[in-house]
């Protein structure tokens, strides 16, 4: 009897995390529809389509599909084998970029790359390059760079260089999100507390010395200190503090319940970017307060079902498989968190879209291509051990 029922699981197919891809569904409807409500005025104004922004993001969605079955047919043991390449891939899209007539600059940064069809920011698939890298160091060198200082160092070294890149574009929040991703990883596999805590100072103490060191970024911390002061001064009028009033204005008019779905006024030009960065206070205005916490809860229930993942494949000891999971969710997180907090005011404009929801071809395919990594890693955890997951939110 046990051998026919272990047959018989051996017989089904397990397609991944359902709360997953359920979650991950739900974000994209979501984002899609406050997406394309936030767009409509642009896009009348600027291409005489107010659908023209809702039709590129369907386009990108179908794009992530097609990229995300290509994935799910690559065995993890490729992206473990191809760690190195990968890192270099990464240094490879961070230098082309920064050469004059490949790199295309906009709104003051050099972060993309024409590919004709698209315009990609190199630093979304760069996140997904150093994740899968650092995975790979952690899983082959664990006790040494866990055990000592020496060791602990190495992954913040090899760091170095795609941070020196990013920080040319110059892309400060993708450096801010993919430190967040790397501590989180090496807390996560056992690195020493007091290392941990050094290196945390250490990097937070480099973040202050970038800020104070540099003219534009001195500027947008001055503005958006200035901005509930004196939102409408002429020295921030459309900088970061002009925004970050504009959009606590949305939450405000938006209060508990909202204005209605498509009723935002803020969107009308009043509050740049309304459809990308700053997407959060538009929700905020046309579904208030209860909208903007539905939509937090289902971030918060997509990253703890991509922890779950990572906590599965580690207590199997497939380490590479879980440090990579791990740093997916925290790359996520990191954007979450990040992109909320500039929305409130907890911190200056740093330039990041709210995964799913924003309007952003290069951030779409990124979020989809990590999603479909999870659920290629939960698959391969289950077939190994022939086991469906049963944990639930």
């Amino acid at each position: 009897m046990q051998a026919v029922k272990q047959q018989l699981r051996q017989e089904q197919t397990y397609y991944g995390d359902n709360w997953l891809i359920i979650l991950t569904l739900l974000l994209l409807c979501f984002g899609l529809i406050m997406m394309t409500s936030a767009s409509v005025e642009i896009g009348a104004s600027l291409y005489s389509d107010p659908f023209y922004h809702f039709k590129k993001q369907l386009v990108f969605i179908f794009l992530g599909l097609v990229g995300a079955g290509i994935i799910l047919s690559i065995p993890l043991y490729w992206w473990e084998k191809s760690s190195y390449g990968l890192y270099f891939l990464a240094l490879l899209m961070l230098t082309l970029v920064l050469i004059p007539g490949v790199g295309y600059t906009a709104g003051g940064g050099t972060r993309w790359i024409n590919l004709g069809f698209m315009t990609l920011q190199v630093s979304e698939p760069t996140k997904i390059c150093l994740v899968f890298f650092m995975a790979a160091l952690l899983s082959r060198h664990h006790d040494f760079i866990c055990s000592s200082i020496k060791g602990f160092v190495v992954p913040f070294l090899l760091l170095m260089p795609p941070v020196v890149l990013l920080l040319l574009e110059p892309d400060f929040g993708a450096v801010v999100v993919i430190m967040f991703a790397v501590m989180a990883m090496l807390f996560l596999a056992g690195a020493r507390f007091w290392h941990f805590l050094l290196a945390a100072l250490l990097v937070c103490g480099a973040g202050a010395a970038l800020i104070f060191t540099s003219g534009y970024r001195m500027r947008r911390v001055t503005s958006y200190l200035q901005a509930l002061k004196d939102p409408f001064h002429e020295d921030i009028v459309f900088d970061s503090g002009y925004q970050l009033a504009q959009a606590l204005i949305g939450f405000g008019r938006g209060e508990w319940f909202g204005m209605g779905l498509g009723n935002s006024i803020q969107k009308m030009y009043f509050l740049p970017d309304g459809h990308t960065d700053f997407i959060i206070a538009i929700v905020a205005e046309e579904l208030g307060v209860i909208g903007v916490l539905a939509l937090l809860g289902l971030f918060v229930a997509f990253i703890i079902r991509a922890l779950l993942i990572a906590r599965r494949n580690e207590r199997n000891r497939k380490f590479f498989s879980a440090y990579a999971a791990y740093g997916l969710a925290f790359i996520f997180l990191g954007q979450v968190i990040i992109n909320v907090s500039v929305n409130i005011g907890l911190l200056p404009n740093k330039g990041l879209t709210l995964p799913f929801v924003s309007s952003g071809g290069s951030s779409l395919l990124t979020c989809m291509a990590m999603v479909a990594l999870l659920i290629k890693i939960d698959i391969e955890n289950w077939s190994g051990d022939q086991r469906k997951p049963t944990e639930t939110v």
